[in-house]
C-alpha cells in the first residue's frame, strides 16, 4: 500500500477516534476514554505529517503547471529552483512517513506495569528493591511519565518485599523493557557493624499493559479473595477486608492489591495487573517458551542470573548483557538511567533481557 492510501486510512482512523471520544457512553467509561485518548495522541503527529505531505505535493503540481505556461526565463528559473526545493522536502517527508507508518507492536506504544521483588539477601535485598523503585521513579519524573502505585508489601526496615506499579507516558515500553531481570547489589549494609560487603539481589519484571479490548477475562475463571491490608512491620492500616487477591484459574496467575482503602479500587487495580500478566503469559505460550509467568523475565533471583551489578564501594555499575561498565553509580540511582540505556540500545534489542 502506498503512502497516500496509508495516509488516507490514517485520517479515517483519526476521524473515527475523534467521533468516539465525543460519545457520552465513552466519556462515562474511564477505561475506554483513556484508551482512545492515548490512541489519538499516538496518531495525531502522523496525521499532521501526512497533511504536510499532501500540501507539498499540491505545491509541486501547481509549479509544474506554471512551468508549462510560463514564458519568462527568469520566472522559469525561480520556479525550477523552488520545485527542486519542494522535491527535496517531499523526499524527506516520505522517509519520515515511512517510519511513522511502519507497523509497531502494541506494547511499543503503551504503558507498562513493573514489579520489583526482593531476591536473595534478606532485609538488605528489600532495601535494594526500594532503591530500584526510587531510581525508576526519578527516571520517570525526568521523562514526564506518571507513576501509579498499585500494590506494595513492606519489610521490617521499610524496604520493599514487593512493589507493583504502572508507568504511564509516551515511549515507556521502549526504554523500560531493558530492565527485566535480576539486579545485583554489592555494598556494606546498614546493619553490618564489621564493614563487610554483602551481595544481594532484587528482581524486576516489566509487562506491557493492554487496553480493555485486547484481553477478555471470563469472570468464571477468577477466584477472588479479600483480606486485611497491612503496612510496614505488619501493622494493620485498615480494619476492613479491603485488600484483594485474584487467582486466574486456567493460568494459575495470582495478583493482589492492598494500597487503596476501598475494596472496589483494589479489585480494579488487581484486574489491571492481571491483564498485563495474561498478555505476557499468552505471548510466551505462542513463542513456545512457557515459563512461570512471574519467573519468565526475572527467573529465580539467584545471583548467577544477574543482568546488572551495582557496586557501591567502587561507584560502579555494570550491565552484563553487553559487558558495559560505568563509574557513575550515584547519577544512575538519581534517575540518569539513560547512561545505561543508550549503550543497550546501541548494541541492539537482540541482547535485551539477557537473550
Amino acid at each position: 500500500m502506498d503512502i497516500i492510501k496509508k495516509g488516507e486510512r490514517l485520517q479515517r482512523e483519526y476521524t473515527r477516534i475523534m467521533n468516539l471520544l465525543a460519545k457520552p457512553e465513552v466519556i462515562r467509561d474511564a477505561t475506554r476514554l483513556k484508551d482512545y485518548s492515548r490512541s489519538l495522541r499516538q496518531i495525531e503527529p502522523k496525521v499532521k505529517k501526512f497533511k504536510e505531505y499532501r500540501e507539498t505535493i499540491s505545491e509541486i503540481h501547481k509549479l509544474q503547471e506554471l512551468l508549462k505556461k510560463e514564458e519568462d526565463s527568469e520566472m522559469i528559473l525561480l520556479a525550477q529552483e523552488e520545485l527542486e526545493s519542494l522535491e527535496s522536502k517531499k523526499k524527506l517527508i516520505e522517509q519520515q512517513l515511512e517510519d511513522f507508518l511502519k507497523p509497531h507492536a502494541k506494547e511499543e506504544e503503551g504503558n507498562v506495569i513493573m514489579e520489583i521483588r526482593a531476591g536473595t539477601g534478606g532485609e538488605e535485598a528489600s532495601l535494594f528493591a526500594r532503591d530500584l523503585f526510587r531510581m525508576y521513579s526519578k527516571f520517570a519524573e525526568k521523562r514526564g511519565w506518571k507513576i501509579d502505585l498499585m500494590h506494595s508489601n513492606f519489610s521490617e526496615r521499610g524496604g520493599f518485599k514487593e512493589v507493583v506499579y504502572a508507568v504511564e507516558g509516551d515511549g515507556v515500553w521502549k526504554d523500560l523493557r531493558y530492565e527485566s531481570g535480576v539486579h545485583r547489589v554489592q555494598r556494606v549494609p546498614q546493619t553490618e557493624s564489621g564493614g563487610r560487603i554483602h551481595t544481594s539481589t532484587a528482581t524486576v519484571a516489566v509487562l506491557p499493559e493492554v487496553g480493555e479490548v485486547e484481553i477478555k477475562i471470563n469472570p468464571q475463571d477468577l477466584k477472588i479473595e479479600t483480606y486485611r491490608a497491612s503496612g510496614p512491620g505488619g501493622q494493620h492500616v485498615n480494619v476492613t477486608d479491603s485488600a484483594v487477591r485474584i487467582i486466574h484459574i486456567p493460568s494459575e496467575i495470582k495478583v493482589q492489591c492492598q494500597d487503596e482503602r476501598s475494596q472496589h479500587q483494589n479489585k480494579a487495580r488487581a484486574l489491571r495487573i492481571l491483564k498485563a500478566k495474561l498478555l505476557h503469559h499468552y505471548k510466551m505460550e505462542k513463542e513456545r517458551e512457557i515459563l512461570q509467568t512471574r519467573r519468565s523475565q526475572i527467573k529465580t533471583g539467584e545471583r548467577s542470573e544477574k543482568i546488572r551489578t551495582y557496586n557501591f564501594p567502587q561507584g560502579r555499575i555494570t550491565d552484563h548483557r553487553i559487558n558495559f561498565t560505568l563509574y557513575k553509580l550515584k547519577e544512575v540511582l538519581e534517575g540518569e538511567l539513560d547512561l545505561i540505556l543508550e549503550p543497550l540500545k546501541a548494541e541492539g534489542v537482540s541482547k535485551r533481557n539477557g537473550s
